[in-house]
């Protein structure tokens, strides 16, 4: 599988990344389990896994290191991507009150350690700030994650979630160039093609990767409008190239020249065995406006 190169750094990607966050759901978080679906990525070339401290009550990050520290060697084969900034109120932590974002030198030093502790691995290929912060300090967290690239103990960092203003005052107290933005992008969330934030991600040069990009499972619910509109004509450009319709889905945000970076997961290892497939399905500019127009339920104007 061919790999894009993030912008302003050396960390590379593989063209899908395998999206952790439902891990630690799996009935079955056996080390000889989730060892199996990381060799089903590794062999297609997905060598990119996303994760967030949070994710799985905070017991994604823990599950997943197990397998690399059986086999410290495995390391060696991927790229780790981990989140940071979002506090929940759990029972993990009782004694916060509410749900908050934590963006202060400290909190994301002390995340990043733990994600280094779970992941058992001496660094991150990629850090990002997984919610804005309406109570950051540019001035203490843009030096923060400069810090943290400085020591070697994160490779690059970038944000999720964020508009333009939020990332460019973040990056105006910053000596290291913010290299991602991972925000909600699918046939039926398409907001971003249009406000501006996808465009103003090109001009700044931060790799769009996209998180959802099933919709949340929506393009397989019968109760939505759109999706009924938009499946049949995924349905048939994957059976043209003979491969599922999710991995249409996935093809035709490959296929738009932003280089969009679509975060895949699903335990299902049947599933992860054909994501790869994805970039086998061609789609052609007046298919990705056909598809656009039934999701939208109207022509461009």
């Amino acid at each position: 599988m061919q790999k894009l190169t993030l912008p302003n750094s050396d960390v590379q990607l593989s063209r899908l990344v395998y999206g952790v966050w439902r891990l630690a759901d799996d009935s079955d978080t056996s080390v000889d389990h989730v060892r199996r679906k990381i060799d089903v990525c590794l062999d297609q070339g997905i060598t990119s896994f996303d994760h967030a401290d949070i994710y799985g009550n905070y017991e994604c990050e823990a599950v997943f290191g197990q397998a690399l520290k059986a086999d410290p060697a495995l390391r060696d084969r991927m790229e780790l991507i981990s989140k940071c900034d979002i506090a929940l109120n759990t029972d993990k932590f009782p004694e916060r009150k509410v749900k908050y974002y934590d963006t202060s030198a400290a909190y994301i030093q002390n995340s990043v350690e733990n994600s280094l502790r779970h992941l058992h691995t001496d660094h991150l290929d990629l850090l990002l700030i997984h919610r804005p912060d309406p109570f950051m300090d540019p001035q203490e967290t843009g030096p923060a994650l400069d810090a943290l690239i400085d020591s070697g103990k994160v490779r690059a960092v970038g944000v999720s979630n964020f508009d333009a203003p939020d990332w460019r005052l973040l990056q105006s107290c910053m000596s290291h160039s913010l290299v991602t933005n991972q925000i909600e992008m699918s046939v039926l969330e398409r907001s971003a093609f249009t406000n501006g934030t996808l465009s103003d991600m090109r001009l700044d040069l931060l790799q769009p990767m996209a998180w959802s990009p099933l919709a949340g499972g929506q393009l397989f619910d019968n109760d939505s409008a759109a999706a009924m509109r938009v499946r049949p004509l995924l349905e048939q450009l994957a059976a043209n190239h003979e491969h599922r319709v999710d991995l249409a889905a996935f093809a035709w945000l490959l296929a738009h020249p932003a280089g969009i970076v679509p975060v895949v997961g699903t335990n299902n290892l049947k599933r992860i065995e054909g994501l790869a497939g994805a970039l086998d399905i061609t789609v052609s500019r007046e298919q990705w406006y056909e598809i656009w127009t039934a999701a939208a339920g109207e022509e461009v104007p």
